[in-house]
């Protein structure tokens, strides 16, 4: 076991096989209204404390496996394309490599986790190499430790080196813009380019998922696109850009269908920034609901910075929604 309690010896083969069931729904239905992204909490347990983030305690337990496996097998019969690990920090949960071997098994094409990054070792990185993971993404808030995080390069540049060396799966690492002065934004993305990673520029937001940037800021985004290149700012229809220059960017939202959150009571969330205005047990969630959220309006879309659910909703601008009629799922994220 390592100090964290993360056992790394992960099976060769999950215990359960991908089957059929009477949920699954079929590809015609997945094509019109499917999820294309679950972001699944495995713990909310994290073994940092940053100054902006709303989404971690210092106390829950880890969500045991049989309840997770339960989980991604509902998922799987929603046919999801993507899953990905979230927190709180899910290198805390002791059964990390097994989840991943069972989401290997169930059939996801991407397999994923967001991390600190922390508590990786060599050990840990050569475990996801062999279970399955297909994609890591990690968040650098600067160079040097301030009052708000200490998740910064001084402090990862290390665990980063071990997986430049080591990882068989796409790492991206992201600046983040609010965090850190403009030469530390600059430093982050150009440390990923020169490991091999895939750099990325985001833009922090508030708990409810909106963003603010002061002029400073703002020279410091338009800096990085120029020295790197549009592709490390770029997704979702340049929403960034238009949310910048008009105040938001409208969007016809598909969470609740091409994007799932689902929270650690197993409950089905739009996104973590909205946790408060719609849930659902996955449990009883079918056909029905991903075609209701599909179509129906969200009144916190239009200044939304939250860019999975702008990614997952992105290649569905074309269809038409209609405004929502149930108060519950009317409430706005505010």
């Amino acid at each position: 076991m390592s100090p964290e309690g993360l056992d790394l010896a992960a099976p060769q083969s999950a215990s359960i096989a991908p089957g059929t069931s009477s949920r699954l729904i079929s590809w015609l239905d997945w094509l019109r209204y499917g999820p294309f992204l679950a972001q699944v909490i495995v713990t909310r347990r994290c073994n940092l404390s940053c100054g902006y983030c709303t989404e971690y305690d210092k106390t829950s337990e880890p969500i045991p496996f049989d309840v997770l496996r339960q989980r991604l097998e509902l998922l799987r019969d929603l046919r999801t394309w993507a899953v990905s690990l979230m927190g709180g920090e899910p290198t805390l949960h002791p059964d990390l490599l097994r989840i991943f071997t069972t989401m290997r098994v169930l059939g996801f094409r991407r397999r994923m986790m967001t991390t600190n990054g922390l508590l990786l070792t060599k050990e840990i990185v050569d475990g996801l190499n062999n279970s399955g993971m297909t994609d890591m993404s990690l968040s650098i808030d600067g160079v040097k430790r301030n009052a708000t995080t200490r998740k910064v390069l001084n402090v990862l540049r290390r665990k980063l080196d071990i997986l430049a060396e080591r990882a068989q799966f796409d790492v991206v690492v992201s600046a983040v813009i609010g965090t850190a002065p403009r030469e530390e934004v600059l430093e982050v993305v150009e440390f990923a380019k020169s490991r091999g990673f895939t750099p990325r520029l985001l833009v922090l937001h508030n708990e409810h998922g909106q963003m603010g940037l002061s002029s400073e800021e703002l020279a410091v985004y338009a800096e990085v696109k120029r020295l790197f290149g549009r592709r490390v700012t770029q997704e979702a229809h340049g929403y960034r850009e238009r949310l910048i220059q008009n105040g938001e960017a409208p969007f016809r939202c598909r969470a609740g269908a091409r994007y799932l959150y689902i929270d650690e009571l197993g409950m089905v969330r739009w996104c973590a920034q909205t946790r408060m205005a719609f849930g659902k047990r996955l449990s009883e969630y079918a056909l029905e609901d991903l075609r209701q959220h599909f179509y129906s309006e969200k009144a916190c879309s239009d200044k939304c910075s939250v860019g999975c659910v702008r990614t997952a909703s992105a290649l569905d601008q074309w269809r038409s929604q209609r405004g929502l009629t149930d108060a519950p799922l009317a409430a706005t994220a505010s």
